[in-house]
């Protein structure tokens, strides 16, 4: 049976997922990039522009697993671009260029209404305007047997988890305090929700956690 998941999603030792501050020259925050230096060198990172990178160790085995073989993506807008507010126009399509790293249909989570966007590799982005269960409604009827990836960012994982609708995590914690930006579980009671550790891996640049209900 298909899972919904959150999957190597980095954070803070102080709970952060992104800095503050968040703009086009700053996508993830003021100092926000720090979170991922586990994930750089890696492999599926590197693969995104056509270069090497690492294939073995712990944080290469989570980079892999935690970005692939899923069969829908759930983002939230300021996942999907700068943009605020209506659309200006049709010529924004993602950070990624041509060819986004996911490969499946991708529901964006927005108050404005858009035209699907049919890109290179397999990605099409959908504009879900009815909210959470919507997007996820929708993001089940195309995955198959496939798990779903809900995506971020801090924003739109905090709603699927404050729902109930969250099976998994799986988080790589960066050695890295940031002292604030997006909090990730200010005001979350995961016992409550059934959340445990299931799993915990010290990775090369990262250690990797798996919450499962």
């Amino acid at each position: 049976m298909a899972r919904v998941r959150v999957a190597a999603f980095s954070l803070s030792i102080d709970g952060f997922g992104a800095g503050p501050e968040q703009s086009l020259n700053d996508p993830l925050g003021k100092r926000g990039p720090e979170l991922f230096e586990w994930f750089f060198p890696t492999r599926t990172f590197q693969a995104m522009f056509g270069k090497e990178g690492e294939s073995e160790g712990v944080d290469a085995k989570y980079a892999s697993s935690g970005n692939t073989g899923f069969g829908a993506f759930i983002l939230g807008r300021n996942m999907f671009g700068p943009i605020r507010g209506e659309w200006p126009d049709e010529n924004w399509k993602g950070w990624w260029g041509d060819n986004p790293p996911y490969h499946a249909p991708t529901f964006i989570l927005t108050h404005h209404a858009r035209e699907p966007i049919v890109m290179e590799g397999g990605t099409t982005f959908y504009f879900v305007t009815g909210g959470i269960e919507e997007a996820l409604e929708r993001a089940k009827a195309v995955a198959g047997d496939k798990d779903i990836k809900i995506g971020g960012g801090v924003s739109t994982v905090r709603q699927y988890l404050q729902a109930g609708l969250i099976d998994e995590m799986q988080l790589a914690i960066s050695p890295v305090v940031l002292g604030k930006g997006e909090a990730m579980f200010a005001g979350i009671d995961l016992p409550a929700l059934g959340f445990s550790v299931t799993a915990h891996e010290a990775g090369e640049r990262a250690t990797h956690i798996v919450l499962s209900k």
